[in-house]
């Protein structure tokens, strides 16, 4: 059986998210998982997709970053789906694990990409470093805070925190301490 796994770091990536959907369809999947979550957070379609299959399934993955964030977490997804017998294909490096230069490949891939994200992460830190130090950088926006406005209009027609949360898209908790600062707008 093909099973087919697409993630997106954020919901504002819906487009690449819906084109995985549409790779992993076109490949035959017949059963997919999915979810819109940061690499770096508990990842628990993944874990469901990996529980779901079975010995001589194959996992298919659009790309490599949708699947791992470092070369470690690359192997021990490997060393679960191996332990099941199931095999891994990447689309956009043409690889499958059912071979011994397709494993080859994946740990050298993996750790290109892994190289790469670091080296972005280091400019990137340079830049915010530089533009500090210039007095150019501010951060980043309270995203939240934004909504105060509409926070308080909300909560003056007698909604509470979870109703706000779930029309604004926001954390409940962010309902909550705006509400408490008074930081109505």
């Amino acid at each position: 059986m093909l099973i087919g796994y697409r993630r997106s770091s954020t919901s504002e990536q819906v487009a690449g998210y819906d084109a995985q959907e549409v790779q992993l369809l076109a490949a035959g999947c017949t059963r997919l998982f999915g979810e819109m979550t940061s690499s770096v957070s508990q990842r628990d379609e993944l874990c469901a997709a990996i529980e779901f299959s079975r010995d001589g399934d194959v996992l298919v993955v659009a790309d490599l970053s949708r699947l791992a964030r470092s070369i470690s977490d690359l192997c021990s997804i490997t060393e679960r789906l191996e332990a099941k017998g199931v095999t891994l294909k990447i689309f956009a490096m043409n690889l499958d694990t059912s071979t011994a230069t397709g494993k080859l490949l994946l740990n050298l891939m993996g750790s290109f990409s892994q190289f790469e994200r670091e080296i972005m992460l280091e400019r990137q830190r340079n830049g915010v470093a530089k533009a500090k130090a210039e007095g150019r950088y501010r951060g980043r926006a309270p995203t939240a805070r934004r909504q105060s406005g509409r926070v308080a209009e909300l909560h003056a027609t007698g909604k509470g925190a979870s109703a706000i949360a779930a029309e604004i898209g926001i954390s409940r908790s962010s309902v909550y301490r705006i509400l408490s600062l008074g930081q109505t707008a």
